[in-house]
């Protein structure tokens, strides 16, 4: 960074220090609390979030690809499925998957509770029914009491979806350091992290990767200026994006901007698990979505910026 940079953001420190007490006027937004729920709910969702027996020969679980441990989920470019073969996406973190406006890379999907239902009897991952679910949960005896204890409907279809998807809402990963900083503690950032976030802006990442979640908000196609995939290479069905949802050719290679919190954290990047780094990553947005390429000093700040993002989930895993 030279000197005139410097300057300018110790000046904007200095500025800044004076309202420290009070949230920044900024376009993103420290995540929110996570809300209130029965916890008697939010229990069973988080044993039948770590339950194989959703799966037809009880082998995966929820957390068997969204590791909690891993930051919701795995370092595989593909997660296996039930029968051991890779699914067609990357698995996207669970953690703050609550705050998306849709769910699956594809968004095919807008609720939690409906995702659990792709998911558990999707041929390629959980490969199970809801017949089969239910019966083996509810022959449990210790299942079979606390959801008659939690739902007045006892052991369903729709009481295990809500369950899930009271503890996914959990799953929220708030105080960042950036976090921290957006609430007015500025002295929580070094200057190169708050120039990151300037050059963040400047360059045009905020336009897609937006709102609370920083991402998770919109659908962008992927490749812009130039077809990221065709240069990839051995494209896949899994590429069309949400022309597999929608059938409109506008559509085609369209996906769901994906939240950039804990980012630094959550590799490989992309539907296709392609990016095995945060660096690689940051050079193909800008190359194929915002058509140029920043200077060296330019991207480490950015990417000093998004290990900001990094926030604590203090849930039981």
């Amino acid at each position: 960074m030279n000197l005139l940079h410097r300057a300018m953001l110790l000046l904007f420190c200095v500025l800044c220090a004076n309202a420290r007490a009070e949230p920044l006027d900024e376009p993103l937004k420290p995540l929110p609390k996570v809300e209130q729920q029965d916890a008697r709910r939010v229990e069973l969702g988080r044993r039948l979030f770590h339950e194989p027996r959703l799966s037809i020969n009880n082998t995966l679980s929820c957390s068997s690809c969204h590791q909690l441990d891993k930051n919701g989920a795995d370092s595989r470019a593909f997660s296996l499925g039930f029968d051991g073969k890779p699914v067609a996406f990357n698995t996207p973190s669970v953690f703050n998957a609550a705050l998306n406006f849709r769910q699956f890379w594809d968004g095919r999907v807008e609720t939690l509770e409906q995702q659990s239902n792709v998911v558990i009897t999707s041929p390629h991952e959980m490969g199970s029914d809801w017949s089969t679910v239910v019966e083996r949960i509810a022959s449990d005896a210790d299942y079979r009491r606390d959801f008659a204890a939690a739902y007045p409907g006892g052991v369903s279809k729709a009481n295990i979806q809500q369950a899930l998807a009271s503890f996914e809402r959990t799953l929220l990963t708030p105080d960042s350091r950036f976090d921290q900083y957006l609430s007015g503690n500025t002295d929580i950032l070094t200057l190169e992290e708050k120039y990151g976030y300037q050059r963040f802006k400047d360059y045009g990442c905020i336009a897609c990767h937006q709102g609370v979640n920083i991402g998770g908000n919109m659908f962008q196609k992927f490749g812009v200026f130039g077809d990221y995939i065709a240069d990839r290479g051995h494209p896949t069905e899994a590429d069309q994006g949400r022309f597999n949802v929608t059938a409109d050719e506008a559509d085609r290679a369209v996906f769901k901007v994906p939240s950039l919190r804990n980012v630094a954290l959550t590799a490989p990047y992309f539907h296709d698990g392609s990016a095995p780094t945060l660096e690689r990553a940051v050079d193909v947005m800008f190359q194929y979505q915002l058509g140029r390429m920043p200077s060296d000093e330019d991207k480490a700040l950015i990417i000093q910026f998004l290990q900001t993002l990094t926030g604590r989930w203090e849930g039981t895993p």
